[in-house]
């Protein structure tokens, strides 16, 4: 195992004592869940459609352009990180709520929840910081790790992560073709006929809503409505993708080769979601307009627990991880956002021989 630059081995006695310390915190907290969490995430979703009219309608007014687009990249945001991308992971299905079913449910972004969930919610969540089957370690165009064999395109690593995070939620649809993998020779362009037709059903039906329907329903004030729409989006994009690289990418986060990984028992699978993830300390605000990813360690512990429980489980993972001597990667957001800038720059060149 290699770790960015601590190892806390632990015997095969302590990880399986690890393993079922998490688990009584999973079954426990899943016992508990009930009408306060479905009241939550009602909230949530009622705050979210509210902003969202609230930008639409504001943007019939001239001088309330920056208000409305405020509104909307906030409903954007609610959207894609507390709501979609929380439901998707079947955190609500328990409530029985056809609205909150991570079967149907779909977002508001270029991506398709279908093709999503399976390259997030197994793939990701499956094989986390697994070097070369972790297909969201680097993206496919970025060099993320040490132990990701340089390549002379990774000169482009800044600008390559400049441009994801403008063009984020089409980043994560295109991430799905697996481009990279065609371009390698090691997967056909035939298999991604249902994938790639998902996406462009999707990016048009978003494209039509945001730079054609809406601004049309503004008359005169089409252009300005289109572009408050775009910033709107933009916001949303660099918002996402901050989180999401300061969740995986600072500095002290592990990566795993696929022969130390085999025949994971729960415990090890549980070491690994640890030291492959980080959090971001802050506030309520903060955590809610994250979607709660800024507990990403307890969210790859219990991916499918309602993510406003992470905020109350964090101080028990946190006592469990110093007493097994395992580091727990936080800190605020502009360090680790530095963090991963830097890794970023630093992972750009060549290593030392």
């Amino acid at each position: 195992m290699t770790v960015t630059r601590e190892k806390h081995p632990l015997t095969a006695a302590e990880l399986e004592a690890f393993g079922a310390e998490l688990d009584a915190i999973r079954q426990r907290t899943i016992a508990d869940l009930g009408e306060a969490d479905a009241a939550y995430i009602r909230k949530i979703v009622k705050y979210q459609r509210g902003l969202e009219v609230a930008g639409r309608v504001m943007f019939y007014i001239p001088p309330l352009w920056p208000a409305a687009v405020g509104s909307l990249a906030l409903a954007k945001i609610l959207d894609n990180m507390e709501i979609g991308h929380n439901v998707m992971h079947g955190q609500y299905d328990w409530m029985g709520d056809q609205g909150l079913n991570s079967r149907i449910f779909e977002w508001d972004s270029h991506a398709p929840s279908e093709n999503w969930k399976y390259g997030h919610n197994y793939v990701h969540h499956t094989y986390t910081n697994i070097i070369g089957k972790d297909r969201d370690l680097g993206y496919g165009v970025l060099r993320m790790d040490d132990d990701q064999e340089w390549e002379p395109k990774h000169l482009a690593n800044p600008i390559s992560a400049f441009l994801l995070m403008i063009f984020f939620q089409t980043g994560v649809a295109l991430h799905d073709l697996e481009i990279d993998e065609i371009v390698a020779g090691r997967r056909k362009r035939s298999q991604n006929k249902e994938i790639r037709a998902r996406i462009l059903k999707k990016v048009r039906r978003q494209l039509t809503k945001d730079y054609l329907l809406c601004p049309l329903l503004t008359g005169p004030l089409f252009l300005t409505t289109l572009l408050g729409n775009a910033v709107a989006n933009l916001i949303r994009n660099v918002w996402a993708f901050s989180i999401i690289f300061c969740g995986h990418f600072p500095a002290g986060v592990a990566s795993f080769s696929i022969e130390e990984t085999e025949n994971e028992t729960r415990g090890q699978w549980y070491y690994r979601q640890l030291l492959g993830s980080a959090n971001i300390s802050g506030g309520r605000l903060l955590h809610v307009m994250t979607g709660n990813l800024s507990h990403q360690i307890e969210h790859h512990l219990f991916p499918d627990i309602p993510a406003r429980r992470y905020p109350l489980i964090a101080p028990e993972v946190r006592e469990i991880c110093e007493r097994y001597g395992l580091r727990y990667n936080t800190g605020p957001l502009y360090k680790q956002l530095f963090s991963v800038a830097t890794k970023i720059v630093r992972l750009s060149v060549p290593p030392r021989r």
